[in-house]
């Protein structure tokens, strides 16, 4: 690699004496023609910070890149084409549009040599070269391309999120692949979402290189990754939906909580905060998938990380909610099944006889338990806002045998209406936070005003309504979340005749 440097060096310095003191572009351009076309294109006037991956996207448009050198103290690069073809179009293109990198000119010539012989295990080359590819589309424009390959931030969506995700659960899962500076998260569309920003662009191309499409617990919580147009993030407070690690002294902010020391020393530390929880290894805190990650600690830790659970002696491990603040002279058990059903099968219900306005919910474990709170705790159920917590209690006891309850109390575990009790269930895929876009299935045959009028009887304004291709299948939008709480409350299940039960849930899409 040295000789060939060595050699590479008496090239340039060559053709640096060919183009003398001139420092007009066009002769520079000439001296680009009177070279003999090869696939190796020499780059010179590199700025200082230029990186590997900017330089490969000068490439990119024009077809494969397949080695590079670059010469730092030089201020050159060497990059190899996958044919010559696809380099004397490069040339060809950049004779009449001076590429820039960094808002500086950079001047490109064939090179003496027909290859690069560099050492083809050089793992962080070829690292960088698929990396950068991968953002390689056939309509690719030169200046997108460098616009994206150079930018260290990630647009991250989390799409089947059954579990929450946490900023933290983030930075633990992506430092993997270098520093993490910055996370801003956010609600778009109804889908949890985050801008991650790395300290240099190389570490965000290989992170979505190897994290986009992965699940980040089992069949669930699948990482939607695309580069963003943002090259830097402005984080002002450091809380659970945004934090700056460079800047640890930025405010918490109005109604946020502050930073807890446990996560502040987290941000310093590279050792997972998952795998501090007790019932989680060490060596499973590395692990991206569930089956690496005992799922309740995942997803607690994950609330916790938020600020909505205290973990001490993990309280409400059971699986049984505490609901307060309900509409006593609307609510029944049932309803509360179908609600709490939308993200786990739902056990038992207990209206409290002395206390109406509450209520306890078990689900079938305690990962449905933290699912269903994350969702519902501040949603309006029949003009209230309801309050979900998790209860102290291991389960929901049935009343003794001969004494009347008033039908407060509702035993669920054989319920046909179950929708997580077969395992691998597409259902998995399919759980939202609650919005006013209803998803419906199993319809039968009817028609669009039969269904309209339906959901209206139901108490709501249809706004919009779709039906799917195979008419299935629809999307019908009420004018707020409450009026489609209540819509899924009163009809999920309802028999349309011929014994066809519809199907109701929460989407995530729009009309």
């Amino acid at each position: 690699l040295d000789a060939l440097c060595a050699n590479l060096q008496c090239g340039e310095q060559r053709a640096e004496r060919l183009n003398g003191a001139s420092n007009g572009s066009d002769s520079k351009k000439l001296r680009v023609e009177e070279a003999p076309p090869s696939r190796v294109i020499h780059i010179r006037k590199l700025p200082n910070e230029a990186s590997e991956t900017e330089v490969i996207a000068l490439g990119l448009p024009f077809g494969k890149v397949t080695n590079i050198l670059t010469l730092k103290g030089k201020n050159q690069a060497f990059l190899e084409m996958g044919t010559e073809e696809a380099a004397i179009t490069m040339v060809n293109y950049y004779t009449t549009v001076t590429p820039h990198i960094r808002n500086a000119p950079v001047f490109i010539q064939y090179s003496n040599h027909k290859e690069l012989k560099t050492d083809a295990t050089n793992q962080r080359t070829q690292a960088v070269l698929q990396a950068v590819s991968a953002v390689q589309s056939p309509s690719s424009d030169v200046q997108d391309v460098l616009a994206a390959v150079s930018s260290p931030v990630l647009r991250i969506i989390i799409d089947n999120m059954f579990y929450p995700v946490t900023l933290d659960v983030l930075q633990q899962i992506f430092s993997k692949f270098g520093t993490v500076m910055k996370i801003i998260t956010f609600t778009k569309n109804n889908q949890f979402q985050a801008l991650l920003q790395f300290s240099d662009p190389t570490n965000a191309h290989q992170a979505k290189l190897a994290l986009d499409g992965q699940n980040i617990y089992n069949s669930c919580c699948t990482l939607r990754i695309d580069f963003s147009k943002l090259v830097n993030l402005n984080v002002k407070y450091n809380n659970d939906k945004s934090r700056d690690y460079t800047r640890p002294e930025l405010p918490a902010g109005d109604g946020q909580p502050a930073l807890d020391p446990t996560v502040a020393a987290f941000s310093k530390d590279s050792n997972s905060l998952l795998g501090k929880i007790p019932g989680t290894s060490r060596r499973h805190s590395s692990s991206l998938l569930v089956r690496a990650l005992n799922p309740l600690s995942a997803a607690a830790a994950a609330a916790a990380a938020a600020g909505r659970v205290a973990l001490a002696g993990q309280a409400g491990s059971s699986g049984v909610l505490l609901v307060s603040n309900l509409n006593e002279e609307m609510v029944t058990p049932q309803s509360l099944f179908t609600l709490f059903g939308v993200y786990g099968d739902v056990q038992r219900v207990k209206i409290l006889y002395n206390k109406k306005d509450s209520a306890l919910i078990q689900m079938s474990d305690s990962n449905q338990a933290q699912l269903a709170m994350s969702h519902l705790n501040g949603q309006k159920m029949y003009g209230k806002i309801i309050r979900v917590t998790l209860s102290k209690h291991q389960t929901v006891a049935l009343p003794r045998d001969g004494l009347d309850d008033q039908g407060l109390t509702k035993d669920y575990a054989n319920s046909p209406l179950h929708r997580f009790k077969k395992p691998g269930s597409k259902n998995f895929q399919n759980i939202f936070p609650p919005s006013a876009t209803l998803h419906l299935s199993n319809i039968p045959y009817v028609t669009e005003d039969d269904l309209r009028l339906l959901f209206s009887n139901a108490g709501g304004t249809v706004k919009a309504f779709k039906f799917f291709q195979d008419r299935k299948m629809a999307l019908i939008q009420m004018s707020t979340v409450e009026e489609a709480i209540q819509a899924l409350i009163d009809l999920h299940n309802y028999n349309m005749g011929a014994n066809q039960h519809l199907r109701v849930s929460f989407s995530k899409s729009t009309i």
